[in-house]
């Protein structure tokens, strides 16, 4: 066996989403980084080995997609790949080849691929001096030293062997009084799956199940216990299996098991199934995966332990570095030899349960806290095995949300390293600098925004060649959707009729709104009433149903058929720079027709319980109109700190009847040495990444585009870009500039009429 020994700023154990991203973060800041990785290829779950595919808080809340490294490694994967997405099992190694390109050409990354992590070697009780690895194909022993380790494996397997604390199992109800807690604690965990994938040969095929595989007759285990069939290409996240397997320690004997039932499964759909033996008779197995994807097992102790009051009651952490918004998704014990599946896949996800109810959660922040070890000093976490109960694992367990974590780390362990902090001390002395350079980076926190004090773009004045104003859409608009779908298996409610509270969110740009204008079909022959109010919402996703301040209250007069019916609501005091939520009660003999197009950042929510409300839809605008039209898509937006639509859009968009090229203008008192400029720019926000097409290019995102700066008695050129796709573009000049004017000229987009930006930073 050949020894070696390696020396590094940083060591990260995983390579999964949560791993790789702290590994790209580390090196792009500039410190000598490593990646250990157990398995040929980055993905972790998400990898075309097991091919989870990656989920995040946009499956609830719109406009919530994680940014950051995450969104630059989904949209390049999205614009390369031809397969279409449609859940679990569909993942090829245009997704591997992605993440693998990301690491090659990043600077200051070794790789160590197929190598195993064994043991450590400590330092003293408080400090890891070293990793050691093996990495058998090749005969080799390595020494890894580093000043600071990410244990990104899952497992915790680094920690464990340091001596760290850690969770198994669930907590009991009274330990913390959680919402989802069992009345005793358990040494249950969820459990973990295999998938598989068919393909359509064109032609009728036969399938026979090894004498091995599981055997499958009683169509109640699936149709009534909440394991649907329901996809002929396969992709089920319910072949699961934990309890009274140990997740850890019987990983080999659960894989082996979970293939005896995939091959069941795919038996029971070929050949006994009524409904699905029919949708799958032209349809073969084409893969299966051998290597469990693995949903819980040790959650390492750190500086704070989230607990599911955290997501439920978005607590704000005043070391915020990531945030999360899937629901408490807690699977039930022993998988496929429970009883019944998940509970909201045993209820068909309805939104109306009170399981459902109770489950909907953020978007919430996530403390940095729960990242670093309390008992090694040196030692942070990223992923699955962060500090937090069983309960609120089931919502910051999902992939992008930990590439969220492993990029936080990654920033805070190389700013710990840069500062000369020890990172268990980075929240009270660094957490500031931590959360500007991730906002820097792209990444987005519902709590904080930028405020860097060296973005010159803060003290400009904006101008824009032209504007848009948000007049409102009807069931006849047409927009620029194209590639942009609805993940099918979401749980979503896109029911018109007003058997329930909806409320729509308006973006105000005006102080005077005279009229409000609703597309309503009336079903009966009679004239309907439909009780109206306006109220003020915080954010887009203030879900509280009542609670709202009210500032109008009104009675729209339906007449039988399909109408604009109009309220005259003339309120002269309406909040600038906020949303309203434009909100009608219930009336079952009225539909309220969706819009034809989305509106930049008007989206729409329903009513689910006395007081919560929730998206509605995926994203969608219901019809409406405003009089006067709102001026909320202003130059100004840019410098607002926040790239996404948020507390107000944040956007600055074009008018969509004007040609491009388009432009917004930043101007100084005095002249500025300008180096670099940075870009965010819309799109591959609204909806998760399983709605976007293949090859998707996102409408509205400038493909060609040019920055400009005033010098020498003129407009000079300083970056052209063309064909571009991703949202957000740093530009480094060799050498600085020195003007008191810059312009972004949006040539052409990938097909929106409008050039639109979130925002422009200069430095």
């Amino acid at each position: 066996m050949h020894k070696k020994t390696e020396q590094y700023d940083l060591v990260i154990i995983g390579g999964g989403l949560a791993g790789f991203c702290a590994a790209i973060a580390a090196a792009r800041l500039g410190r000598k980084t490593c990646i250990v990785q157990n398995r040929p290829v980055f993905g972790g779950n998400s990898s075309s080995e097991i091919r989870v595919t990656p989920h995040g808080a946009c499956a609830f809340h719109a406009y919530a997609r994680e940014t950051g490294i995450i969104s630059e490694l989904l949209i390049e994967e999205r614009a390369q790949n031809h397969e279409a997405i449609f859940e679990n099992g569909w993942t090829n190694s245009v997704w591997d080849m992605t993440l693998y390109n990301m690491a090659q050409s990043t600077k200051n990354l070794t790789i160590h691929v197929n190598t195993d992590v064994y043991d450590v070697i400590m330092k003293d009780k408080r400090h890891i001096k070293a990793v050691t690895a093996r990495q058998l194909n090749a005969e080799k022993e390595l020494t890894i030293e580093a000043s600071i380790f990410i244990d990104a494996s899952g497992d915790g397997i680094v920690a464990n062997i340091a001596g760290c604390e850690y969770r198994l199992g669930s907590e009991g109800k009274d330990e913390f009084n959680e919402p989802h807690a069992p009345e005793v604690a358990s040494k249950d965990v969820m459990g973990s799956s295999i998938h598989f994938k068919t393909k359509d040969v064109g032609r009728p095929t036969a399938f026979k199940a090894p004498d091995w595989a599981m055997k499958y007759d009683d169509a109640s285990f699936f149709y009534k216990q909440g394991r649907l069939p329901k996809e002929e290409r396969g992709g089920y996240w319910w072949i699961e299996i934990g309890i009274p397997y140990d997740t850890i320690s019987d990983n080999e004997e659960i894989r082996h098991e979970l293939t005896r039932h995939a091959l069941g499964v795919w038996d029971w759909m070929k050949n006994k199934d009524p409904k699905m033996k029919e949708l799958s008779k032209n349809y073969a197995l084409d893969w299966i995966g051998q290597v469990p994807g693995k949903r819980e097992s040790r959650r390492i102790m750190g500086q704070y332990l989230m607990t599911e009051h955290d997501p439920q009651n978005c607590t704000v952490f005043e070391d915020e570095i990531a945030f999360g918004g899937w629901f408490i998704d807690l699977h039930t014990p022993g998988g496929l030899l429970a009883q019944n599946s998940e509970p909201a896949s045993n209820e068909n996800y309805s939104t109306f349960s009170e399981y459902a109810i109770k489950s909907y959660a953020g978007p919430y922040g996530i403390p940095l806290r729960s990242l670093i070890s309390k008992d090694v000093d040196n030692l942070m976490m990223a992923g699955r095995n962060i500090s937090v109960t069983h309960a609120a694992l089931g919502t910051v367990r999902v992939m992008n949300t930990t590439a969220l974590l492993g990029q936080a780390a990654g920033t805070a362990a190389a700013i710990a390293l840069q500062k000369n902090v020890a990172v268990s001390d980075a929240p009270k002395l660094l957490i500031k600098t931590i959360q500007q350079q991730l906002l820097r980076d792209g990444c987005f926190f519902p709590n904080y925004k930028n405020v860097d004090e060296k973005d010159l773009a803060l003290g400009a004045t904006l101008a824009a060649s032209s504007e848009a104003l948000l007049y409102g859409a009807g069931p006849e608009s047409k927009g620029a959707h194209e590639g942009l779908h609805i993940w099918r298996d979401q749980p979503q409610y896109l029911q018109e009729k007003l058997e329930n509270r909806r409320g729509q969110l308006i973006a105000i740009g005006s102080s005077n709104i005279e009229k409000i204008e609703v597309f309503l079909v009336n079903t009966s022959e009679a004239e309907q009433r439909v009780a109206c109010q306006i109220r003020l919402a915080d954010h887009i996703w203030d879900y509280r149903a009542c609670e709202l301040p009210t500032l109008a209250e009104g009675e729209l007069i339906v007449p039988p058929g399909g109408n604009w019916v109009a309220w005259e609501v003339n309120l002269k005091d309406a909040p600038v720079g906020r949303y309203i939520r434009f909100d009608l009660l219930p009336n079952p003999k009225v539909e309220w027709k969706n819009a034809g197009r989305i509106e930049s950042g008007q989206m729409a929510m329903y009513q689910i319980s006395p007081t919560k409300m929730r998206r509605f839809g995926n994203g969608q605008t219901l019809s409406f109109k405003i009089h006067p039209a709102q001026p909320c898509y202003g130059p100004q937006n840019v410098i607002s700190g926040v790239t996404r639509p948020h507390q107000f859009t944040n956007l600055w968009k074009s008018d969509p009847n004007l040609p491009l090229t388009q432009w917004l203008q930043l101007s100084w008192p005095k002249a500025q040495l300008i180096k670099e400029v940075e870009l965010t720019f819309p799109g591959h926000l609204l909806r998760e990444y399983h709605a976007y097409d293949p090859f998707y290019r996102d409408p509205q995102c400038p493909k060609d585009y040019s920055i400009q700066g005033y010098f020498d008695g003129a407009w000079n050129t300083i970056f052209e870009v063309k064909e571009n796709y991703h949202r957000h573009r740093k530009h480094h000049l060799e050498k600085p500039i020195s003007t008191n004017q810059i312009r972004i000229c949006v040539h052409s987009t990938n097909g929106d009429p409008s050039a639109q930006i979130f925002e422009v930073r200069c430095y």
